[in-house]
């Protein structure tokens, strides 16, 4: 199968590496404005390097042709765009996704995937993706759910105060999420609730105590599919103790609004000031992350009360450097472009990942990069 992997950033450059690991990808084409990609891609006969311009949509059509499968690692706002793009051309479709409202509108491109005999899977990377495929399969593996809630985090291995945080995906995703109130379900029903609120702590292993908290995003679709069939369902942000009040603080005093103040004889939008001065202070060139995921999910089988629970403690690749949150991000759309080459989604439309991706065969793929995740249960 030959691949188109638009987006040579951390992310792309991830996804492009692990495809050329498979013995039957046939080719990778890497496209960017800059297609140089990540230092640990490897010199592969395999891979290709294309200049190329999101917005153009005829050199887009023009880049897709000869691939099997388009993978987007690009900023979130082309890949509605994209996704129309992929479909006409008839090529199967996957994305990192990250904006809930561009997903629905992906969604509603079903008719023209079916009648193009192609499939699209969005939002598919740590969370969105595979904290929603693990939190989607507890509630199969149970006769009735009553609650899942998952909890992500992309961490330094050493922090630094007074954030105790580093720059491991985007600075400017994570202030969405810290700034975009989070679909919920409570009582069986959707709503809305304010992003770094009902703070709560959690012991996760040799981490000792994090704190979590709601965020945008993560949940993805969940929240619209699943109301009415569990009584609660969220996501929460994982940070290490202190992290939210910080930040709360910061937002609060309208250091994160993007409407632009008068400084003078200048407009500028507090977050850009936030954001350049900021990220040099959470920025950490050559110092090690994890990645730490827990999905709790109550309910019964068999008549009994039953808690199942999903875990993972991932860090970065000493021998390559490829980071913990590329190696769960990157390598999740890796898998999913190759379970479309490989017709293991043999479904045709479009499907958020928790409906489409095969949680069995996904787990397997994961410990066979060795990303291990971890499931127990207990009852009564």
């Amino acid at each position: 199968m030959r691949l188109l992997v638009l987006g040579a950033g951390l992310q792309g450059s991830a996804c492009a590496y692990d495809l050329l690991t498979q013995d039957d990808v046939e080719g990778v084409t890497l496209a960017d404005l800059d297609p140089t990609g990540a230092s640990f891609l490897p010199g592969d006969p395999r891979l290709r390097r294309l200049v190329l311009d999101f917005s153009d949509h005829t050199a887009l059509r023009e880049a897709m042709d000869g691939h099997d499968v388009v993978l987007s690692a690009a900023p979130y706002y082309f890949n509605g765009d994209l996704a129309r793009l992929a479909i006409s051309e008839g090529l199967d479709y996957s994305d990192l996704g990250g904006n809930t409202d561009i997903v629905f509108e992906q969604l509603d491109m079903a008719g023209e995937a079916g009648d193009a005999g192609c499939t699209a899977v969005p939002d598919v990377g740590l969370a969105p993706g595979m904290i929603n495929v693990l939190a989607a399969e507890t509630t199969r593996s149970l006769d009735e759910a009553e609650s899942v809630i998952m909890y992500v985090g992309g961490l330094p291995q050493h922090p630094h105060p007074p954030l105790n945080y580093q720059v491991v995906y985007s600075l400017e995703g994570a202030l969405d999420y810290y700034t975009t109130p989070s679909w919920i379900v409570r009582g069986g029903r959707r709503q809305r609730i304010d992003a770094l609120s009902e703070l709560e702590t959690l012991e996760f292993g040799e981490l000792g105590a994090l704190e979590a908290f709601h965020t945008g995003g993560g949940a993805s679709t969940m929240p619209f599919r699943f109301e009415g069939r569990v009584d609660r369902l969220e996501y929460k942000t994982l940070r290490y103790p202190g992290h939210a009040h910080i930040m709360h603080a910061i937002r609060e005093l309208g250091l994160l609004s993007q409407e632009p103040v008068r400084v003078e004889s200048a407009e500028v939008a507090p977050r850009d000031v936030f954001l350049a001065c900021a990220k040099p202070h959470l920025t950490f060139p050559g110092e090690p992350d994890l990645v730490a995921l827990r999905v709790v999910a109550r309910g019964t089988r068999g008549g009994r009360p039953t808690t199942l629970v999903y875990e993972l403690l991932d860090r970065e690749d000493p021998e390559t450097g490829i980071t913990a949150m590329e190696r769960t991000t990157g390598f999740t759309l890796s898998i999913v472009g190759l379970f479309l080459g490989r017709d293991v989604i043999e479904e045709v439309g479009v499907f958020a990942p928790d409906e489409a991706i095969p949680a069995d065969t996904y787990l397997q793929e994961l410990e066979d990069r060795g990303i291990r995740v971890r499931s127990s249960e207990t009852t009564g």
